[in-house]
């Protein structure tokens, strides 16, 4: 009798169920959440052009930075 009443509690044919947002593709490749919550994102110019450039400036280029605008990062959660 109890396996029943467990069966009858989470039948999901009654609930409805919302879709899910689904995840902007662009901002998912720039973009990425710590485990903190701050959303980081890399710097820029290190994808092109990599041999003629000095060494320091691709140091520079290669490590990635919190976003210091709080609703930017809240509007980018949600394309996540």
């Amino acid at each position: 009798m109890k396996i029943l009443r467990l069966v009858s509690q989470y039948d999901l044919s009654e609930k409805i169920f919302m879709p899910k947002m689904k995840t902007h593709k662009g901002a998912k490749k720039r973009f990425h959440v710590t485990g903190s919550g701050k959303v980081v994102r890399t710097k820029g110019p290190k994808s092109h052009f990599r041999r003629r450039k000095n060494k320091r400036v691709k140091r520079l280029f290669g490590g990635k930075v919190a976003l210091d605008s709080v609703s930017f990062a809240k509007n980018i959660k949600e394309f996540l």
